[in-house]
């Protein structure tokens, strides 16, 4: 039996999304986390261009995490993201709302650590989001066109990201559960050509009845029952309940693909096929597109501009030859984010002697070109106080590929958390469109002088 969704509260309408959107206005909302039985509360602030999706903790000090795939941390059957000690479960629906109304940049604040879990949908959300109306920014919006296949498997699921001529996201979603229903049931969205908000949003999360049991004889979701979620048996929705489409378990999946997508951190251009995937085969699929994104970006960053030259970076850093290893810096966002170039030459004295059959850059010395970059981004900060960056530790180091004469290293510093005594930056370094290495650098703040 299917029971038709509830109207929209009034009429969407297509946005510009040649360009950046935000919220027109603040969004309030408050409910139960679905895991976790705990109140919270949640506040969407408008953001500017090229803020991106941040979550913010409310009852933690200096408690940011961006809504990207990298700060992903490992839950079962939901989205969590992890900066610090701060946070953020099963945040899947209100990025899929968010990516269904082309928001790219906000501010969400909540008192607690998951979201509200509601009626287990997109649409509580994007009600609220509507309802507050869009704001177009006046920057250019990004976006992946996806250029090469992305493939990941996990026994027999399978997600496949290809490129396509059109111009939005096509996803075609399948999922069996064999006998037992839902069965098979098979959904293609077009971003481009249907309704999100009226087709998909409602589309609730669903668990099997067995499944349901085995978690409350786990401790999980023993405060929710038949009217919080979509429990199914062999005959269908549990305790009278109906579905809102006939094949409303795959809208679903749809729903929460969408949302983890988003943590690219841009819209895709591509056609994704998509066979029992999970949120961890996403997860994983979205790590491969942003090594894509990043290199793109910094491809066409390196053709086009340079923010500060080999002169200007021995002004900065106190490093010089042999051991500066910070060429040019293209991309300098105030004080959040730097990304900077080493062009690896045969040159180079360290190749002398470090597998000189074989020549390699040297692990240490990645992940000493990463720290400089750092340290010109911390520098943003540090421009009129009169300290200065030394390096206190280094953690989550990981060397991914080797990187060899004729390579450019495209390195990219992220601020994490600059205080009056620390300093906190996530670093990367690809090489073309490949993770290279990555590292959790932190530095401490010393005065000059007594340096």
């Amino acid at each position: 039996m299917t029971l038709a969704a509830p109207p929209l509260p009034k009429a969407t309408h297509r946005l510009p999304l040649e360009v950046q959107n935000t919220v027109a206005s603040p969004v309030v909302l408050s409910g139960c986390g679905l895991f976790s039985g705990q109140t919270v509360t949640v506040r969407v602030h408008p953001a500017p261009a090229n803020h991106g999706i941040v979550f913010q903790r409310s009852d933690l000090k200096d408690a940011q995490v961006p809504a990207l795939v990298h700060f992903v941390v490992k839950r079962p059957r939901r989205t969590a993201l992890k900066s610090g000690e701060a946070v953020i479960d099963t945040c899947e629906h209100i990025l899929s709302a968010l990516a269904g109304l082309g928001i790219d940049n906000s501010l969400i604040e909540l008192d607690a650590q998951e979201l509200p879990g509601f009626d287990g949908s997109a649409r509580p959300f994007l009600d609220a989001l509507v309802e507050a109306g869009v704001k177009p920014l006046d920057t250019p919006r990004k976006r992946l066109v996806v250029s090469n296949p992305v493939v990941e498997r996990r026994d027999d699921a399978l997600i496949a990201v290809m490129p396509s001529e059109g111009p939005g996201m096509e996803i075609a979603f399948e999922l069996d559960y064999g006998e037992h229903p839902p069965g098979r049931q098979v959904k293609v969205y077009n971003s481009t050509r249907e309704d999100f908000a009226s087709q998909y949003a409602p589309a609730r999360t669903f668990v099997l009845e067995d499944e349901a049991r085995a978690l409350r004889d786990a401790g999980i979701g023993t405060h929710l029952s038949t009217s919080d979620v979509l429990v199914i048996g062999q005959n269908g929705p549990l305790d009278g309940n109906c579905f809102r489409f006939d094949d409303e378990p795959v809208r679903h999946k749809i729903v929460d693909l969408i949302g983890d997508l988003y943590l690219l951190g841009a819209p895709i251009q591509a056609r994704i096929i998509a066979y029992k995937s999970s949120h961890a085969l996403n997860h994983n699929v979205v790590r491969k597109l942003s090594s894509q994104l990043q290199a793109s970006r910094h491809q066409d960053l390196a053709a086009h501009r340079s923010v500060m030259d080999i002169r200007k970076l021995a002004r900065v850093l106190p490093h010089r030859y042999p051991m500066l290893l910070v060429d040019r810096v293209i991309e300098l966002e105030s004080d959040r984010r730097a990304v900077g170039i080493k062009n690896v030459t045969m040159n180079e004295p360290f190749f002398q002697g470090h597998y000189p059959g074989t020549p390699m850059m040297p692990g240490v010395l990645i992940v000493e070109a990463m720290a400089q970059l750092s340290g010109v981004l911390i520098a943003q900060t540090l421009e009129h106080t009169g300290k200065l960056a030394v390096l206190l530790s280094l953690d989550r180091v990981k060397l991914r590929r080797a990187v060899t004469p004729g390579d450019q290293l495209i390195m990219e510093a992220e601020s994490v958390r600059v205080r009056r005594r620390i300093a906190h930056v996530r670093c990367r370094a690809y090489v073309s469109d490949n993770l290279a290495a990555e590292a959790d650098v932190k530095f401490m703040l010393v005065d000059d002088e007594q340096y």
